[in-house]
């Protein structure tokens, strides 16, 4: 008996001892380092599957983590999601992620986030002229090449394509139409006969295909520049979809997927929405804790066609 007190005297002993000189060590476990870290995430919206995944992506990494995130949903609206950044800033966040509806728009509340000390990471999307720890974001311009050589192959490097673009002002329309447009030019026969924004939606995706096709009836391919507005074009074409008219979209979303499966999507050009949420919380916090990431931290894009769906869906 008096043995074991005597040993319960010196762990006690050596126990606040260690708890004077802050920690030996294990003492301070990395969630209990991250739990007072409090992140916010604006995302351009959540009507769209693509930033749903995103979210449960930066959720996810948080909560390992031990920090706190509160997300905000812009419904697509550049003045509201300006208000989000500014609601941000002034509740004191560590970091600010932020996922612009308009890659211009955005600068002024990320620069004032800056000059109040916040951190900004950028998601998916750059804002320009604004200074930001770090751009996480799939290669876009790389994405739209391969995209543009997914179709091509499909067409047998001939035909009419129509261009489904994105938001306006994003930086991933602008990259994916670039990158689609430097490669298509290499097939001289095929030939880009109509482009029309469809933001991103599905609904606005089956309207401008259906106006698109009316214009240009000798279409024989579609490059969307995400599955959103590709699952629009789909439902425009009927019957002709991945058939008669090759349909090739961009994100790789779990409805992608599914029309893979069924041939009316031919291609889609993969992004891990999911992983950019991660990496961008991640990097967050990094930055929150003193290190420097890299300026552009890039997700890979894979394209997913009948052949290997089944790995991703």
């Amino acid at each position: 008996m008096s043995t074991r007190k005597s040993t319960f005297a010196v762990v006690t002993a050596a126990a606040l001892i260690c708890a004077a000189a802050t920690g030996c060590g294990s003492g301070s476990s990395k969630s209990g380092d991250k739990k007072d870290i409090k992140l916010g995430l604006a995302l351009s919206t959540l009507d769209n599957p693509f930033f749903v995944e995103m979210k449960k992506g930066a959720e996810a990494e948080a909560k390992a983590q031990g920090a706190t995130l509160n997300v905000q949903d812009a419904q697509n609206d550049a003045s509201q999601q300006a208000n989000q950044i500014q609601n941000f800033t002034s509740q004191n966040v560590k970091s600010i992620i932020i996922n612009p509806v308009d890659s211009d728009a955005a600068a002024p509340s990320v620069k004032a986030a800056d000059n109040a000390g916040i951190p900004v990471v950028a998601v998916d999307r750059t804002v320009n002229k604004a200074k930001v720890a770090t751009t996480v974001a799939s290669d876009n311009v790389s994405g739209g090449q391969k995209a543009a050589r997914e179709l091509a192959k499909q067409l047998g490097e001939q035909g009419n394509v129509i261009v489904l673009r994105g938001q306006p002002g994003t930086s991933a329309s602008r990259e994916r139409g670039k990158g689609f447009m430097s490669a298509i030019k290499k097939y001289p026969g095929i030939k880009v006969v109509g482009k029309q924004a469809a933001n991103f939606e599905r609904a606005k995706g089956l309207d401008v295909t259906t106006n698109l096709l009316q214009s240009h009836p000798d279409a024989t391919g579609i490059f969307a520049e995400n599955d959103e507005m590709a699952l629009g074009a789909i439902k425009a074409l009927g019957g002709k979809a991945g058939k008669q008219i090759k349909v090739v979209g961009f994100d790789g979303t779990p409805d992608g997927f599914k029309a893979i499966e069924k041939g009316t999507l031919n291609t889609s050009i993969a992004q891990q929405p999911s992983e950019l949420g991660k990496m961008a919380v991640r990097n967050a916090i990094r930055k929150v804790e003193g290190s420097d990431p890299d300026k552009e931290i890039m997700v890979p894009v894979v394209t997913v066609d009948k052949t290997n769906v089944n790995r991703y869906s």
